[in-house]
């Protein structure tokens, strides 16, 4: 396998991990392709730029991030370890660069509308005629297939895989920093460095030396924070729920042939859904950007006003919902804000959140997760949960969160209406 080193390292300034290093040609060629410079037009997390105004960073930083984490375990920790092979390296050094090299502009609500998932696409941008696949191809033939294969986790070495995909990988270690770094929050932070330095490689898993539990305790709780306080809150999910009717409006629009005042070119495939990867990585968040811009201008008055709103942070308000015991109160919202004028479809939406802290192995089930082993002193294996009071107290506990959003300032417009409005703002528990 062609290994070819650079004639100097070089180093990327970064605010997380101080520096990153590539020494590896093939790792300075992957970042100057153009389908991953594309990256860093796509924000690594969407929409909470509206909440938190320093989450501008981009998935290219994340992607480097993650890169310099695996680059410090396999060539600092794991390295002449007898149940590790140095083959891997390279191949665990491009997975992680690449890992998210399929997302597309704010990936989670565009995934939702138009139903599509960036790990395929991930998998294309490697596998496919691009830069990035020509690459990896100079490597050896097969080895974007097996760059693939790691990200889809189905590669037949699971130490590999485990490292960039586990409840404890490179990935997350990185966006919980970089991520707490960039909108302020102190929650993300945990000792990385120690962590770090107790992983060791297994037969089919990385697994973490007993005496850094606390470590890894500080880190899930890190993360169960992180959830909570920054990536379900619920104005950036006010922010999303605006943007996902934003694009249910345009597509609604395209399929009834109205004549947009800026023709939507680059949304064809997509509302067609006959997306070709060419037009995928042409969609960036400066593409979408400009067509809300537009909008803002088209004779469509829900088109205007959700893209007004999400151009200018006019945001919906929200209460909180309990769809067991509140869905009656829902059908009556929907009645009233028809009688109201403002269309329910677009203007009240039930939006919910849910996360699963950390989760000992159940077998069989969708998303299978694979625990956290410890390794104890007496060289046996022990899941996580229990070992530690702290992780089994959230083990399996899925926490979930609904909200009910809509626009205040249209409901509390009495010019018009005004009875549908007021017993809205009543149902809401907002009299006025």
């Amino acid at each position: 396998m062609e290994n070819g080193k650079l004639s100097e390292e070089k180093v990327f300034k970064d605010p997380v991990h101080r520096y990153i290093h590539v020494r590896d040609k093939i790792i300075w060629d992957l970042i100057g392709t153009k389908e991953f410079q594309r990256l860093r037009r796509i924000r690594q997390l969407g929409t909470t730029y509206l909440t938190f105004h320093g989450a501008e960073h981009s998935r290219f930083n994340h992607s480097l991030g993650v890169y310099e984490i695996v680059r410090r375990i396999v060539d600092d920790v794991f390295k002449g370890r007898p149940e590790w092979d140095d083959e891997e390296r390279l191949l665990c050094l491009c997975a992680a660069l690449l890992h998210d090299l399929g997302h597309g502009p704010f990936s989670h609500s565009f995934e939702k509308v138009f139903h599509l998932d960036h790990e395929d696409f991930t998998q294309a941008i490697i596998l496919g005629d691009t830069e990035v696949n020509q690459v990896l191809t100079a490597v050896e033939a097969d080895f974007p297939k097996k760059v693939a294969e790691v990200i889809a986790k189905t590669y037949k070495n699971k130490q590999v895989v485990s490292l960039i995909s586990s409840q404890i990988d490179a990935d997350r270690m990185d966006y919980l920093q970089r991520d707490a770094y960039y909108t302020g929050v102190s929650y993300g932070h945990f000792d990385m460095e120690r962590i770090l330095r107790v992983m060791r490689p297994r037969e089919e898993q990385v697994v973490i030396k007993s005496s850094g539990m606390h470590a890894v305790e500080d880190y899930i709780m890190s993360r169960y924070q992180m959830y909570w306080q920054v990536y379900f809150h619920p104005v950036t999910r006010s922010a999303e729920v605006i943007l996902t009717k934003i694009l249910h409006r345009a597509k609604h629009l395209h399929q009834e042939f109205y004549s947009f005042k800026h023709d939507p070119v680059h949304f064809y495939s997509l509302f067609e859904e006959e997306l070709s990867l060419q037009d995928y990585l042409k969609l960036d968040e400066s593409v979408i950007m400009f067509y809300f811009q537009a909008w803002q201008e088209e004779e469509d008055p829900i088109l205007r006003d959700l893209c007004t709103r999400f151009m200018n942070r006019q945001l919906f308000k929200y209460v909180e919902f309990n769809p067991n015991v509140q869905m009656m109160t829902l059908m009556e919202l929907t009645s009233l804000f028809k009688k109201a004028g403002i269309d329910p479809d677009y203007y009240l939406v039930v939006d919910s959140s849910s996360d699963l802290p950390y989760d000992f192995y159940r077998p069989g089930e969708e998303e299978e997760r694979l625990p956290i082993h410890l390794l104890m002193s007496n060289g046996d294996l022990r899941e996580l949960s229990r070992e530690s009071e702290i992780v089994d107290a959230i083990s399996g506990k899925r926490r979930t969160d609904h909200k009910l959003y809509f626009p205040l300032d249209l409901i509390e417009d009495f010019s018009t209406k005004r009875t549908a409005k007021k017993k809205i703002l009543e149902l809401l528990n907002r009299k006025k």
